[in-house]
């Protein structure tokens, strides 16, 4: 426990917890959306803002939030209204962020590709006070909007159109995760890096998903997954000399293999006593199954 005498390690392991519950806490909602991948998007454009805040000599870490947000806006228009060209416009905004945030820092007083290192991948040594405050008032609101408002965020990921008919403000809510991903990838960047966080916004969700079908469950499962494999790779970080954002991410993933080795065997288990009780013919194989989404709801 030696680690905790030193006040960047100290500043790290506070931050990669943050990391650890927001990033699958909106993680969750991306995936029943099928955007796994936004984040990596949002990470693209979020290098313009670090770009941005070392060319002004302003926080990197606040310019890249609010670069991302907008970059997450655009995104979410782009998927209204693009319809048939919305791939192009979306690959020309990923790319051009990252152009945009080496452009910006090698224009900046003294700045190099060397500046970039550290928000591309993470790093312990280079997490000031500053982004520890940062850090944790952007996860509060991640924290706050993913709990306060799980059940209209729920309704429309699982459905847009019946949330809609329910009258749910979809455009809005949309808009939201949108710009809470954004805001996630920024609290993620100091620890795992831009180019990674997309992976501990899916993974921990994906493992948890082995286990459980609930929404309330798989959240539970995917954070604490999530706080679990930030703080060891962060200690393990520091004692390997190892960079961090990898090997989080690698210990996420051998995370998520394990529990899918585990819940394959538990899931023939359980077909084979569902059969079992219920052999062919059984008249309750010719039950109404219930309504879509209606267990999960019960469980948000």
């Amino acid at each position: 426990m030696d680690f905790l005498n030193y006040a960047f390690m100290q500043r790290a392991l506070l931050a990669a917890v943050l990391v650890g519950v927001t990033a699958p806490a909106v993680g969750i909602y991306l995936v029943q959306r099928r955007q796994a991948l936004m984040g990596d998007g949002i990470g693209h454009v979020a290098m313009t803002g670090v770009g941005l805040g070392f060319l002004l000599s302003w926080s990197p870490v606040w310019m890249a939030t609010a670069v991302s947000v907008l970059g997450s806006v655009l995104m979410e228009l782009i998927r209204w209204y693009g319809r048939t060209r919305g791939d192009i416009a979306l690959a020309m905004l990923f790319y051009g962020g990252m152009a945009g945030g080496v452009m910006f820092i090698n224009l900046a007083p003294g700045g190099s590709n060397a500046n970039l290192t550290s928000y591309l991948f993470g790093s312990l040594s280079t997490v000031s006070q500053s982004d520890v405050t940062a850090i944790c008032l952007l996860a509060a609101f991640v924290v706050l909007v993913t709990l306060g408002l799980r059940r209209q965020l729920f309704a429309v990921s699982q459905d847009e159109e019946f949330a809609r008919v329910t009258g749910l403000p979809v455009r809005a809510l949309n808009l939201l995760t949108a710009v809470t991903a954004a805001v996630t990838v920024t609290v993620a960047m100091r620890v795992v890096g831009l180019l990674l966080v997309s992976a501990l916004m899916v993974v921990p969700v994906a493992a948890a998903q082995q286990l459980s079908r609930s929404f309330a469950a798989t959240f539970a499962i995917a954070v604490a997954i999530g706080v679990t494999v930030t703080i060891s790779g962060t200690i393990t970080s520091y004692y390997q000399d190892v960079p961090p954002g990898a090997t989080i991410v690698l210990l996420t993933i051998a995370a998520f293999l394990a529990l899918t080795a585990l819940a394959t065997p538990l899931a023939r288990r359980r077909a084979r006593a569902a059969a079992a009780a219920h052999p062919a013919g059984d008249p309750a194989e010719c039950a109404v199954p219930a309504t879509r989404g209606a267990g999960d709801a019960a469980a948000v």
